[in-house]
């Protein structure tokens, strides 16, 4: 006979998480803040950076817009290269992901800041923090005997757990990243900030790097937040306390547009009307896999149409 759920467990469990989850997107929305309120609103690229002494893509572009000019080192001149040898030289040390570490110009006694960590760095810390917020969901949902049911598993089901639901979350994603773009182009004629440099950040300048992004990263990011903000809040609260799951629908989709604040204004409105009709694809489906394929691809074609092959919509 299998053990009551200790749904009453699970829920502290979960909140705790939550709570944390929000408290480091507060730090990294407070961290962005900080980045351009030094470097003011962005220009555009100047002689050195057209002629292609500065990279244009990945964590070299977001070094640039942190710091307003082309990083030249002692030469005295904003945006310049050396004229000689005997100045100091472009700083060309290129890790793995293709960006120029910048450990020389941070400053210990601050602590970490966008121009100090490498896009590696922070696609690990992305990735880590993440999964280990995941693993403890899991942790407590098997202690808690937490039925897979519950949280959108229904193992044997095909349009649950096989390619009829990845087909569907496919073709959900690809139509809500239309949706996404559509609204973001919407938000920006109105004035409405939106934030890419968070996703600019982590775009990495290698194949190593994309390969790391897409078949790790994101996947991370996409299984994590639909286990907490689709899987646990909506499916167990639903079951485990009889509420209603368009309330808990609509209470996550709050929670996961705070949790994007780094985004700004128009991002938090995006990603709450990405977070409802994903929350609402959960409840109709009662498929975790659905949700999760289509978040996945939400991600990755924003990164490898913007950041990767450079398309704008507008």
């Amino acid at each position: 006979m299998s053990p009551a759920p200790e749904y009453e467990s699970f829920a502290a469990v979960t909140l705790l998480v939550l709570g944390l989850l929000i408290l480091l997107a507060r730090a990294s929305q407070a961290m962005f803040a900080d980045a351009e309120g030094e470097s003011g609103e962005s220009r555009p690229a100047t002689d050195a950076e057209a002629d292609g002494a500065i990279p244009a893509t990945g964590a070299a572009r977001v070094e640039r817009r942190a710091s307003g000019v082309g990083r030249a080192v002692d030469t005295g001149r904003e945006g310049e290269a050396p004229d000689d040898e005997s100045e100091t030289p472009w700083r060309d040390d290129e890790t793995p992901w293709g960006e120029n570490a910048a450990e020389e110009d941070a400053d210990p006694a601050s602590g970490p800041s966008l121009e100090s960590m490498t896009t590696g760095a922070l696609l690990a810390n992305v990735a880590v923090s993440q999964g280990f917020f995941g693993v403890i969901l899991v942790g407590a949902a098997l202690f808690g005997s937490i039925p897979l049911a519950d949280l959108g598993v229904a193992v044997g089901d095909p349009w649950n757990a096989g390619l009829p639901a990845v087909a569907v979350g496919s073709v959900l994603g690809v139509a809500l990243y239309v949706a996404n773009e559509l609204s973001t182009e919407v938000l920006e004629a109105t004035g409405i900030e939106y934030s890419e440099g968070l996703r600019e950040e982590l775009a990495p300048d290698t194949l190593s790097g994309w390969a790391i992004l897409l078949g790790v990263v994101l996947p991370t990011i996409a299984v994590f937040e639909e286990l907490l903000f689709r899987a646990a809040l909506v499916g167990v609260f639903a079951a485990g306390f009889g509420l209603s799951p368009w309330l808990l629908a609509g209470l996550s989709t709050v929670a996961f547009a705070v949790g994007h604040g780094a985004q700004g204004p128009g991002g938090v409105v995006v990603t709450g009307m990405l977070g409802f009709v994903l929350a609402a694809a959960f409840v109709l489906t009662g498929s975790l896999l659905v949700v999760v394929v289509a978040h996945y691809l939400v991600n990755a074609l924003e990164f490898g149409v913007h950041e990767g092959l450079e398309i704008e919509w507008a």
